[in-house]
């Protein structure tokens, strides 16, 4: 792993929603007239707010401390503590960040004795489920098969669509290969393959039966669908990639964010434009017409990746909301991860 990866991808995580969250909401001609030119845009302070983006980040990252610490993680070791952390933060007076409408939804139903598979919203791919889960292509320790089942389960407590499932899946095994020294120039490749070998894998360890509570007709043929969301709107990105102006709204090219899939290459386009200007991709990222706070987050989250802790500057990171929480974090899985 590279040195800081965890400590750079939480901060990075935390900067990018911090500096998309005023942009929210906004179209690009009005950001430019709120902020000044992009490549310019500054932190708000002197306290850098996050949004529920970062909060139910940390509630991933507590719920799988506590599973690893009674243990190997399987579904139900984690399902429990993280079940308990969603609730809390439904219930915190924090939580008064423009949470979206499924979170709020599920974690309430969550909040009694009903199975999670029947508290999950099924018909939701909202991107509520990618942004947070980082945490899952950080810590070290895991298995292949745990990563993913794991990054699956923590979406489908709350984003049953399996789009949702294919998608957090996706974006932790981009932030766990970049955190591993990944070249940028090789990572959709390896993603599109990677989602192609898991088209028909229905992980039913961890998701139980999740899928029967959708119109499939086979727990296969649930889960492709949600696979085929994402390799189309890989091939998207990889069609941007080759001609894109860096000035123009990335969110023309793969999408406005607010659905899991279109989060996820969103953010990996900011990224991949600005693979060694990690600023600039947040700003890039925060200058959109889309869902800005959860585009820049995880194109935070790819380059904190990459980069390290390092890639970050110490005036923004001393600002951050949160912040000795996600450098605790951060240390432990650098440490441990060494």
């Amino acid at each position: 792993m590279t040195k800081t990866a965890a400590t750079g991808a939480l901060l990075g995580l935390a900067l990018g929603d911090a500096l998309g969250f005023p942009t929210e909401f906004n179209d690009v001609p009005s950001i430019l007239a709120k902020c000044g030119p992009w490549r310019e845009m500054e932190l708000p302070g002197p306290v850098a707010y996050i949004t529920d983006d970062t909060q139910m980040t940390l509630a991933v990252a507590r719920g799988l401390r506590t599973g690893m610490e009674r243990g190997s993680l399987g579904p139900k070791r984690f399902e429990r503590p993280l079940r308990e952390e969603f609730v809390d933060w439904f219930h915190s007076p924090e939580n008064n960040r423009a949470p979206g409408r499924t979170c709020l939804v599920a974690c309430q139903r969550l909040d009694s004795d009903r199975p999670w598979q029947d508290a999950s919203q099924i018909h939701s791919k909202g991107c509520g489920a990618n942004m947070r889960v980082a945490p899952l292509g950080l810590v070290p320790g895991l298995t292949e098969e745990q990563r993913s089942g794991a990054a699956q389960l923590q979406a489908a407590l709350t984003h049953g669509h399996p789009t949702g499932l294919a998608a957090s899946d996706l974006t932790a095994r981009a932030v766990h290969l970049l955190a591993r020294g990944t070249e940028p120039t090789g990572l959709v490749g390896q993603l599109r393959s990677y989602a192609l070998e898991s088209r028909t894998l229905y992980r039913e360890h961890w998701l139980g039966d999740l899928w029967r509570r959708s119109q499939d007709p086979s727990p296969e043929h649930f889960i492709a669908r949600g696979w085929d969301d994402c390799l189309e709107v890989l091939e998207r990105l990889e069609a941007a990639l080759r001609h894109i102006n860096p000035e123009v709204d990335p969110c023309l090219a793969t999408g406005e964010g607010w659905i899991a899939e279109e989060a996820l290459a969103t953010g990996l386009l900011c990224f991949l434009l600005f693979v060694d200007e990690p600023l600039l991709a947040l700003r890039r990222a925060a200058c959109t017409s889309g869902d800005s706070d959860s585009i820049a987050c995880l194109a935070g989250a790819f380059a904190g990746a990459r980069l390290g802790a390092d890639a970050w500057p110490a005036a923004w990171v001393e600002r951050v909301e949160h912040r000795d929480e996600l450098l605790g974090f951060g240390a432990q899985w650098d440490t441990a991860g060494r």
